[in-house]
Protein backbone atom coordinates (compact mmCIF):
# COMPACT_ATOMS: atom_id res chain seq x y z
CA UNK A 1 0.00 0.00 0.00
CA UNK A 2 1.49 2.89 -1.01
CA UNK A 3 1.98 6.37 1.04
CA UNK A 4 -0.23 9.12 -0.69
CA UNK A 5 0.40 12.27 1.42
CA UNK A 6 -1.78 15.96 0.58
CA UNK A 7 0.65 17.56 -2.67
CA UNK A 8 1.33 21.26 -1.57
CA UNK A 9 0.12 23.72 -4.34
CA UNK A 10 1.24 26.53 -5.99
CA UNK A 11 0.60 29.88 -4.19
CA UNK A 12 -2.30 31.45 -6.13
CA UNK A 13 -2.85 35.10 -7.52
CA UNK A 14 -5.71 35.39 -5.07
CA UNK A 15 -4.01 34.02 -1.98
CA UNK A 16 -3.42 38.19 -0.97
CA UNK A 17 -6.73 39.19 -1.39
CA UNK A 18 -7.50 35.96 0.42
CA UNK A 19 -5.42 37.22 3.15
CA UNK A 20 -6.64 40.37 3.62
CA UNK A 21 -10.63 38.92 4.00
CA UNK A 22 -9.66 36.54 6.33
CA UNK A 23 -7.59 39.03 8.41
CA UNK A 24 -10.15 41.53 8.33
CA UNK A 25 -12.71 39.07 9.88
CA UNK A 26 -9.93 37.72 12.57
CA UNK A 27 -9.61 41.06 13.75
CA UNK A 28 -13.09 42.13 13.82
CA UNK A 29 -13.51 39.18 15.87
CA UNK A 30 -10.64 40.07 18.31
CA UNK A 31 -12.20 42.91 19.50
CA UNK A 32 -14.12 42.64 22.64
CA UNK A 33 -17.32 45.08 21.37
CA UNK A 34 -17.16 42.89 17.97
CA UNK A 35 -20.94 43.29 17.09
CA UNK A 36 -21.03 39.91 15.29
CA UNK A 37 -24.49 39.67 13.87
CA UNK A 38 -23.09 43.09 11.91
CA UNK A 39 -20.35 41.29 11.15
CA UNK A 40 -22.03 37.96 9.62
CA UNK A 41 -24.46 40.21 7.48
CA UNK A 42 -21.87 42.29 6.24
CA UNK A 43 -19.75 39.70 4.91
CA UNK A 44 -22.66 37.64 3.87
CA UNK A 45 -23.79 40.82 1.78
CA UNK A 46 -20.95 41.38 0.28
CA UNK A 47 -20.32 37.99 -1.04
CA UNK A 48 -24.14 36.88 -1.89
CA UNK A 49 -26.12 40.22 -2.46
CA UNK A 50 -22.91 42.93 -3.21
CA UNK A 51 -25.08 45.24 -4.62
CA UNK A 52 -26.62 45.71 -1.62
CA UNK A 53 -23.88 45.69 0.30
CA UNK A 54 -23.49 49.58 1.24
CA UNK A 55 -27.53 50.18 1.46
CA UNK A 56 -28.70 47.07 3.34
CA UNK A 57 -31.41 48.75 5.44
CA UNK A 58 -32.24 51.42 3.04
CA UNK A 59 -33.29 48.17 0.29
CA UNK A 60 -34.48 45.97 2.85
CA UNK A 61 -36.72 48.90 3.72
CA UNK A 62 -37.56 50.06 0.37
CA UNK A 63 -41.09 48.83 -0.92
CA UNK A 64 -39.72 48.84 -4.55
CA UNK A 65 -38.00 46.33 -3.84
CA UNK A 66 -39.08 42.83 -4.73
CA UNK A 67 -40.72 41.02 -1.22
CA UNK A 68 -38.16 38.02 -1.99
CA UNK A 69 -34.99 39.75 -2.41
CA UNK A 70 -36.23 41.92 0.76
CA UNK A 71 -35.97 38.22 2.46
CA UNK A 72 -33.19 37.63 1.14
CA UNK A 73 -31.41 40.49 2.20
CA UNK A 74 -32.97 40.00 5.85
CA UNK A 75 -31.64 36.74 5.99
CA UNK A 76 -28.16 37.81 5.69
CA UNK A 77 -28.47 39.01 9.56
CA UNK A 78 -28.75 35.95 11.76
CA UNK A 79 -30.90 37.96 13.96
CA UNK A 80 -33.68 37.61 11.46
CA UNK A 81 -33.09 33.44 10.98
CA UNK A 82 -33.91 31.17 13.29
CA UNK A 83 -31.80 27.57 13.75
CA UNK A 84 -32.88 24.31 15.48
CA UNK A 85 -31.26 24.38 18.15
CA UNK A 86 -32.62 27.44 19.52
CA UNK A 87 -35.80 25.71 20.23
CA UNK A 88 -34.49 23.03 22.75
CA UNK A 89 -35.85 23.74 26.17
CA UNK A 90 -32.01 22.73 26.98
CA UNK A 91 -30.29 25.33 24.69
CA UNK A 92 -28.59 27.89 26.69
CA UNK A 93 -29.44 31.44 25.21
CA UNK A 94 -27.14 33.62 26.11
CA UNK A 95 -24.61 31.06 25.17
CA UNK A 96 -25.87 30.65 21.89
CA UNK A 97 -26.61 34.09 20.78
CA UNK A 98 -23.30 34.51 20.87
CA UNK A 99 -22.42 31.84 18.89
CA UNK A 100 -25.14 31.41 16.77
CA UNK A 101 -23.99 34.49 14.02
CA UNK A 102 -20.64 32.60 13.50
CA UNK A 103 -23.08 29.62 13.04
CA UNK A 104 -25.05 31.47 10.49
CA UNK A 105 -21.98 33.13 8.99
CA UNK A 106 -20.31 29.24 8.42
CA UNK A 107 -22.99 27.91 7.67
CA UNK A 108 -23.96 29.91 4.78
CA UNK A 109 -20.38 30.91 3.35
CA UNK A 110 -20.42 26.91 3.07
CA UNK A 111 -23.40 27.39 0.70
CA UNK A 112 -22.62 29.88 -1.52
CA UNK A 113 -19.92 29.52 -4.80
CA UNK A 114 -17.19 30.39 -2.82
CA UNK A 115 -17.39 28.04 -0.09
CA UNK A 116 -18.30 25.11 -2.38
CA UNK A 117 -15.43 25.35 -4.29
CA UNK A 118 -12.53 27.13 -2.33
CA UNK A 119 -11.19 24.57 0.01
CA UNK A 120 -8.47 26.22 1.60
CA UNK A 121 -10.13 29.44 1.71
CA UNK A 122 -12.86 27.82 3.53
CA UNK A 123 -10.61 25.77 5.74
CA UNK A 124 -8.84 29.11 6.79
CA UNK A 125 -12.32 30.48 7.67
CA UNK A 126 -13.54 28.21 9.97
CA UNK A 127 -10.57 27.74 11.40
CA UNK A 128 -10.88 31.11 12.81
CA UNK A 129 -14.78 30.68 13.47
CA UNK A 130 -14.26 27.67 15.52
CA UNK A 131 -11.77 29.57 17.96
CA UNK A 132 -14.65 31.50 19.00
CA UNK A 133 -17.59 29.05 18.65
CA UNK A 134 -16.09 25.99 20.40
CA UNK A 135 -15.53 25.99 24.38
CA UNK A 136 -11.62 25.06 23.04
CA UNK A 137 -10.07 24.95 19.99
CA UNK A 138 -6.52 23.50 19.44
CA UNK A 139 -4.30 24.19 16.43
CA UNK A 140 -4.29 23.46 12.71
CA UNK A 141 -8.47 22.53 13.00
CA UNK A 142 -9.48 21.59 9.72
CA UNK A 143 -12.96 21.45 8.67
CA UNK A 144 -14.61 20.78 4.88
CA UNK A 145 -17.67 21.92 3.38
CA UNK A 146 -21.10 21.13 5.41
CA UNK A 147 -19.99 20.58 8.72
CA UNK A 148 -22.93 21.35 11.41
CA UNK A 149 -23.35 21.19 14.95
CA UNK A 150 -26.16 21.28 17.59
CA UNK A 151 -25.24 23.99 20.18
CA UNK A 152 -21.12 24.55 18.83
CA UNK A 153 -20.24 26.13 22.28
CA UNK A 154 -20.22 22.09 23.94
CA UNK A 155 -17.56 21.39 21.54
CA UNK A 156 -14.06 20.39 23.02
CA UNK A 157 -11.63 19.59 19.79
CA UNK A 158 -7.83 18.78 20.81
CA UNK A 159 -4.90 19.80 18.22
CA UNK A 160 -4.61 18.33 14.47
CA UNK A 161 -8.03 17.37 14.42
CA UNK A 162 -9.73 17.24 10.92
CA UNK A 163 -13.49 16.58 9.96
CA UNK A 164 -14.70 16.24 6.37
CA UNK A 165 -17.50 16.97 4.17
CA UNK A 166 -21.11 16.29 5.55
CA UNK A 167 -20.68 15.92 9.15
CA UNK A 168 -23.11 16.12 11.88
CA UNK A 169 -21.37 16.81 15.42
CA UNK A 170 -24.60 17.44 17.75
CA UNK A 171 -22.98 18.60 21.30
CA UNK A 172 -26.27 18.70 23.02
CA UNK A 173 -24.88 17.13 25.92
CA UNK A 174 -20.75 18.00 24.68
CA UNK A 175 -18.50 16.26 22.33
CA UNK A 176 -14.52 16.32 23.05
CA UNK A 177 -12.10 15.24 20.21
CA UNK A 178 -9.10 14.41 21.02
CA UNK A 179 -5.52 15.27 19.38
CA UNK A 180 -5.16 14.15 15.50
CA UNK A 181 -9.00 12.89 15.20
CA UNK A 182 -10.05 12.16 11.78
CA UNK A 183 -14.09 11.79 10.88
CA UNK A 184 -15.32 11.13 7.59
CA UNK A 185 -17.19 12.71 5.27
CA UNK A 186 -21.18 11.69 6.28
CA UNK A 187 -20.78 10.60 10.00
CA UNK A 188 -22.88 11.48 12.49
CA UNK A 189 -21.50 12.13 16.26
CA UNK A 190 -24.32 12.19 18.49
CA UNK A 191 -24.63 13.37 22.21
CA UNK A 192 -28.08 13.40 22.97
CA UNK A 193 -30.55 10.44 22.95
CA UNK A 194 -34.40 10.51 23.42
CA UNK A 195 -36.77 7.61 24.67
CA UNK A 196 -38.30 5.48 23.00
CA UNK A 197 -41.50 5.96 25.07
CA UNK A 198 -41.70 9.47 25.27
CA UNK A 199 -39.56 11.66 22.44
CA UNK A 200 -39.41 14.75 24.59
CA UNK A 201 -37.82 12.65 27.29
CA UNK A 202 -33.99 13.69 26.10
CA UNK A 203 -30.86 12.11 28.30
CA UNK A 204 -27.62 14.10 27.55
CA UNK A 205 -24.19 12.63 27.64
CA UNK A 206 -20.83 13.65 26.51
CA UNK A 207 -19.14 11.84 23.76
CA UNK A 208 -15.76 11.56 23.88
CA UNK A 209 -12.98 10.49 20.67
CA UNK A 210 -9.81 10.30 22.29
CA UNK A 211 -6.41 10.89 20.65
CA UNK A 212 -5.67 9.28 17.19
CA UNK A 213 -9.15 7.95 16.80
CA UNK A 214 -10.94 7.66 13.18
CA UNK A 215 -14.64 7.82 12.91
CA UNK A 216 -14.83 6.55 8.86
CA UNK A 217 -17.22 7.26 6.24
CA UNK A 218 -21.15 7.38 6.83
CA UNK A 219 -20.69 5.91 10.51
CA UNK A 220 -22.35 6.44 13.67
CA UNK A 221 -21.24 7.28 17.23
CA UNK A 222 -24.28 7.49 19.64
CA UNK A 223 -24.21 9.93 22.62
CA UNK A 224 -22.47 8.79 25.67
CA UNK A 225 -19.95 6.71 23.91
CA UNK A 226 -15.83 6.85 24.92
CA UNK A 227 -14.03 5.91 21.93
CA UNK A 228 -10.53 5.46 23.01
CA UNK A 229 -7.54 6.38 21.59
CA UNK A 230 -6.35 4.79 18.48
CA UNK A 231 -10.24 3.70 18.16
CA UNK A 232 -11.73 2.96 14.59
CA UNK A 233 -15.30 3.08 13.54
CA UNK A 234 -15.58 0.83 10.00
CA UNK A 235 -17.82 2.74 7.59
CA UNK A 236 -21.52 2.79 7.90
CA UNK A 237 -21.07 1.58 11.00
CA UNK A 238 -23.35 2.41 14.38
CA UNK A 239 -21.09 2.65 17.56
CA UNK A 240 -23.67 1.93 20.17
CA UNK A 241 -21.08 1.03 22.93
CA UNK A 242 -17.51 1.92 24.19
CA UNK A 243 -14.71 1.14 21.68
CA UNK A 244 -11.52 -0.17 22.80
CA UNK A 245 -8.11 1.54 22.52
CA UNK A 246 -6.44 0.35 18.89
CA UNK A 247 -9.93 -1.93 18.14
CA UNK A 248 -11.46 -1.59 14.92
CA UNK A 249 -15.01 -1.79 15.44
CA UNK A 250 -17.61 -1.65 12.41
CA UNK A 251 -21.20 -3.33 11.68
CA UNK A 252 -24.41 -2.39 13.19
CA UNK A 253 -24.28 -2.39 16.15
CA UNK A 254 -20.59 -2.19 15.95
CA UNK A 255 -18.19 -4.32 17.50
CA UNK A 256 -14.51 -5.04 17.20
CA UNK A 257 -12.93 -7.08 14.94
CA UNK A 258 -8.85 -6.67 14.92
CA UNK A 259 -6.77 -4.85 17.05
CA UNK A 260 -4.59 -2.32 15.15
CA UNK A 261 -0.97 -3.79 14.44
CA UNK A 262 0.98 -0.50 15.99
CA UNK A 263 -1.46 -1.21 18.84
CA UNK A 264 1.20 -1.55 22.42
CA UNK A 265 1.88 -5.29 23.92
CA UNK A 266 -0.69 -3.95 26.69
CA UNK A 267 -3.42 -4.62 24.41
CA UNK A 268 -2.30 -8.18 24.30
CA UNK A 269 -4.77 -8.75 27.30
CA UNK A 270 -8.06 -7.47 25.59
CA UNK A 271 -10.59 -9.81 25.08
CA UNK A 272 -10.43 -9.78 20.89
CA UNK A 273 -6.57 -9.58 21.18
CA UNK A 274 -7.06 -13.16 23.49
CA UNK A 275 -9.58 -14.54 21.32
CA UNK A 276 -7.35 -14.09 18.30
CA UNK A 277 -4.10 -15.79 20.10
CA UNK A 278 -6.20 -18.51 20.92
CA UNK A 279 -7.57 -19.01 17.19
CA UNK A 280 -4.12 -19.06 15.98
CA UNK A 281 -2.67 -21.77 18.48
Amino acid sequence: MALLPLRSLTDRPVERIEREWLDRIADALAKPDCDRALLCRTVLAELLMPEYAANWETALADAKVPAGTRLALAALDPRNVTLEPEYYADCDDARFQRVKPLLWLWYSFDRSLLGGQAVDLGVRLRRILAGHIFRRCGANFKAFQHVEFSFGYNMDVGDDVVVHRHVLLDDRGGIRLGNKVSISDYANIYSHTHSIVEQKDVTNAVTVLEDGVRITYHATVLAGVHVGQQGMVGAVAVATKDVQPYHVNVGIPAKSVRVKPNAPQANDCLPAARARRREDT
